[in-house]
């Protein structure tokens, strides 16, 4: 369980720095707070949840037992499941502080691309009580779905750079300009970020855009680094059947928005410290040569 202990030490010293500089920005409400203080430190609950999305559980209340009976030891402090589990909403700051210290840096190729995070099947829309009022439906080209969409964007080493989570309904364009911040060089996406507008208001602040063309759009000129690059585009979608599949950042069970969040934050976190992401394995002067 040595990477256990890694990732719990890696957290940890990531915790006691962010808590002083959280702390120190606290604003008092003049209230005490009620009822006893948790037992598990925010570190060992960061540790538990991100590890989680690293293992082959499917379910994390069946993780949790797992913890319960083979790593006690490791947390000689654990409390109950239900316990845990109403506790989590206090990760949201320190989950999303860690991701921002985690994510890439820019290498001058980006890819952006949108997925859907189905909050239920389309039949049980009307009964889903959870997200009333949060979640949208929206439409992918795989069809119509009822939840969030997470906007991503990533480097040609599979690092995450930004990300966004929207209603369902928000178009991919929309959020471009938010999530590219930041950037510079050649940003790749598919057609649904066509928009002459924002490629010219993002061409100003030094990003180059790059789309795949609809049927009925002529072709236009594009150099050879371009169109090969363009063409990888699918590393982006490489990185979200991982978050989906092996990260498990989606799925229907889920009883309260904030914990909806934690999870999608792990998830994440859990991403950003895979030793081996999809890449397109570019040295650092093959990488200039196609930013040039």
């Amino acid at each position: 369980m040595n990477d256990l202990c890694a990732l719990f030490c890696n957290i940890d010293d990531f915790w006691q720095t962010f808590k002083t500089e959280w702390n120190q920005h606290l604003i008092s409400s003049g209230h005490k707070k009620r009822g006893p203080e948790p037992e598990l430190s925010v570190s060992e609950m960061m540790t538990i949840v991100i590890r989680f999305h690293q293992s082959n559980f499917r379910t994390f209340k069946s993780f949790y037992q797992y913890v319960s009976m083979h790593l006690r030891s490791y947390f000689p402090r654990l409390i109950s499941y239900s316990r845990f589990v109403g506790l989590q909403k206090n990760l949201f700051i320190p989950l999303f502080a860690y991701l921002l210290q985690n994510r890439g840096i820019v290498t001058g190729i980006a890819f952006i691309d949108a997925t859907s995070i189905k909050a239920c099947h389309n039949k049980r829309i009307y009964r889903n009580k959870v997200f009333q009022g949060l979640a949208k439906r929206g439409k992918t080209t795989s069809g119509w779905f009822y939840g969030f969409k997470l906007h991503l964007i990533i480097n040609d080493r599979g690092e995450i750079l930004a990300f966004q989570l929207t209603p369902g309904n928000v178009s991919d364009v929309s959020m471009m300009e938010t999530l590219s911040k930041g950037l510079w060089g050649k940003l790749f996406g598919d057609k649904g970020y066509i928009s002459l507008e924002m490629a010219q208001k993002l061409f100003k602040k030094g990003v180059q855009v790059f789309t795949t063309l609809r049927s009925n759009m002529k072709q236009k000129f594009l150099c050879w680094k371009d169109k090969v690059l363009l063409r990888k585009r699918s590393l982006i979608e490489t990185v979200n059947d991982q978050l989906k599949n092996i990260s498990q950042i989606e799925h229907s069970r889920h009883r309260s928005p904030s914990n909806f969040l934690v999870n999608l934050l792990s998830g994440l976190a859990a991403y950003t410290l895979q030793p081996k992401k999809p890449s397109l394995n570019l040295s650092e002067m093959e990488a200039q040569l196609m930013v040039a």
